[in-house]
């Protein structure tokens, strides 16, 4: 598994990446409407910050109306996502995705839940 990307709830993602364009020379490498929200991923070079906005009720507006922008989640990338998936259940690991599901951008994704992870929300993806 390497780094994939870190998810930001915002509540206006092309605001936020224009600052992190102008500040730090990231170049928005894909955008699209995903499961109610603006998705916008910003290449790192190695790899991505991945900005959340809410376009209604859904996850993302319940994380921000309850914690404020930040960081939503970590994403690590993996070549086997059933695998993984079954090695953190082995491990005691609460899933928050029982199997792996269609994420953005076409990726396979899987979350643990931050009970089980130190507070923080894990994602597999599978590219």
């Amino acid at each position: 598994m390497h780094f994939d990307h870190a998810g930001v709830a915002t509540d206006d993602a092309a605001t936020l990446a224009e600052l992190f364009s102008d500040l730090f020379g990231l170049e928005i490498a894909h955008e699209e409407e995903f499961d109610g929200m603006r998705v916008v991923f910003l290449d790192t070079g190695n790899g991505y910050v991945e900005l959340l906005e809410p376009l209604g009720d859904g996850t993302i507006a319940r994380y921000l109306e309850n914690n404020g922008s930040g960081i939503h989640h970590l994403a690590l990338a993996t070549d086997d996502i059933e695998g993984a998936l079954e090695r953190a259940r082995e491990l005691g690991v609460e899933l928050v995705d029982e199997e792996p599901r269609p994420g953005a951008w076409g990726h396979t994704v899987a979350f643990l839940h931050p009970k089980s992870t130190g507070g923080i929300l894990v994602e597999f993806v599978e590219h």
